[in-house]
């Protein structure tokens, strides 16, 4: 009788693991929804990562003139864009793509190494290519949050690694915002954040804008 109430409760698991859902499937499938509603434009930018770009709901108001397509989502990781790829890139067929991630590999994992977040980009990365060989990739760096100060360090390194990285490669850009959010001292600008000190108001916004339109296609 203990043998199949065993087996009972094995299989009652299996069958409840297989019914979860994977982390951010359900922002995927309204990504896809939006999709169905209306067929996206081909031939735009792609804006792909986490919440700095979720948050930013106006993006095509900083870039007049420019079709944005954006597909941030919010909390997202360089692990999670590799999870995902085929659905963040497939549909869209991009004249180029400008991620921002890694933010969230850290908070994750504090004891992360910025090697191993370099080799999470260079799997997305691989899986760009794979798909759109030419298409210009540009990646924004990894700002200086005051509420992950601690972080800072990995994520200075993190940005080091894949510039020099992306020196190798053709059509892609390195996109430095993080002098711009510094202050006259070379002290990071806390006024450009909201109160969680993790996301920004228009202001650090419009210092991003700045820095990345003469990137864009």
């Amino acid at each position: 009788m203990k043998r199949w109430v065993f087996l009972f409760s094995l299989l009652l698991s299996l069958w409840i693991s297989a019914q979860e859902k994977p982390q951010f499937w359900n922002e995927i499938q309204e990504f896809k929804q939006k999709d169905s509603a209306q067929k996206p434009p081909q031939n735009a930018i792609l804006f792909v990562g986490s919440s700095s770009f979720t948050k930013w709901t106006d993006v095509s108001d900083y870039f007049p003139g420019k079709t944005i397509i954006n597909r941030g989502f919010g909390g997202s990781s360089l692990k999670d864009l590799n999870v995902y790829y085929k659905d963040l890139l497939a549909p869209y067929h991009p004249k180029q793509i400008v991620i921002y991630c890694g933010e969230n590999d850290f908070a994750s994992n504090p004891q992360l190494k910025a090697g191993e977040a370099l080799k999470r980009f260079k799997k997305f990365y691989g899986e760009i290519r794979a798909m759109y060989p030419d298409t210009p990739v540009s990646y924004i760096s990894i700002k200086m949050s005051p509420s992950r100060e601690k972080l800072w360090n990995q994520f200075a390194a993190t940005n080091a690694k894949i510039k020099n990285f992306l020196k190798g490669q053709k059509n892609t850009e390195y996109i430095d915002i993080t002098k711009a959010m510094l202050d006259e001292h070379g002290k990071v600008r806390s006024d450009l954040y909201l109160e969680d000190m993790l996301h920004m108001k228009p202001e650090g916004y419009k210092i991003w804008a700045d820095v990345i339109t003469p990137h864009l296609k």
